[in-house]
């Protein structure tokens, strides 16, 4: 195998959502700088940037010049992020949209109940800045550019915890299809997602009753191991590279088989002996 086999080398991707180490977006963008891959980053507040710098300066070529401050509830900081990332390269060859927020301020409510306040601005924020990122960096894209966002193994699957994201998902994972014709009449842009089992990282332990679900979903998948989010990030990193230039619009499920798995003989006896 070559040792640049990903063919990413040189090349320069924009990673929006970095929180912490913990995060599939650091993931990815540690993964990236080892292909010696550019990386920027986008991050919501000047308060984030200083905590992204100090991630940023171990690894290779990272700089703090780098990392840009975008809140993706606000089109003018968006624009300015366009212009921003201009000054820094000639052209972007990938972006990823590792960003999700759910309006929680109402506290957990049955699916129903959801306050059309808190709906919207989940979406806006969770759904509609893919669409909106990737217009703003369209005159930036490399001609070949990967956009690559990070969704959710399943969106039929009804967790009252997890409540209105799924839906908001779904509506993400739908709009590739229609982003990926659109960018086509002028460019070979590809939009596809990462869709991902559940993962322990920072921001899934704010969601109430996650710990339970995600140690009902290690054992369900085929090996009764979870999902890790380097193995999220790799299959990214890859969704990025010329590698994947044949796969476009579509979700790659990362959920180390579980979604073949909910009737596993042993998880249905404990629920029968249990009843």
């Amino acid at each position: 195998m070559p040792a640049d086999f990903l063919q990413l080398a040189g090349k320069t991707v924009l990673v929006a959502g970095v929180a912490n180490r913990k995060s599939v977006a650091w993931h990815v963008a540690r993964l990236l700088a080892e292909a010696d891959c550019r990386v920027l980053f986008s991050v919501r507040s000047e308060q984030r940037r200083e905590q992204v710098a100090k991630l940023v300066s171990n690894i290779s070529g990272g700089s703090a010049d780098d990392i840009l401050v975008c809140d993706v509830e606000h089109e003018d900081q968006i624009e300015r992020l366009s212009d921003e990332v201009a000054s820094r390269c000639d052209a972007l060859d990938g972006l990823v949209h590792s960003i999700a927020f759910a309006d929680y301020e109402d506290g957990l409510k049955a699916f129903h109940d959801t306050s059309k306040r808190a709906f919207l601005r989940t979406m806006d924020v969770s759904c509609y800045s893919l669409l909106a990122m990737s217009r703003a960096l369209k005159e930036r894209f490399a001609r070949d550019a990967s956009v690559v966002t990070i969704s959710i193994s399943t969106t039929r699957m009804a967790s009252e915890n997890y409540g209105y994201m799924a839906p908001i998902k779904a509506a993400l994972d739908s709009s590739l299809a229609f982003l990926a014709k659109s960018f086509s009449a002028e460019s070979e842009v590809r939009f596809n997602a990462v869709a991902a089992g559940l993962l322990k990282t920072s921001a899934s332990a704010g969601i109430p009753g996650y710990v339970d679900s995600y140690l009902y979903a290690e054992q369900a998948t085929l090996r009764h191991r979870a999902v890790s989010t380097e193995e999220v990030a790799s299959t990214a990193v890859f969704l990025l590279s010329p590698r994947s230039a044949g796969i476009n619009a579509q979700r790659v499920v990362v959920d180390a088989g579980m979604e073949t798995n909910y009737f596993d003989a042993e998880i249905v006896r404990r629920c029968v002996e249990g009843s």
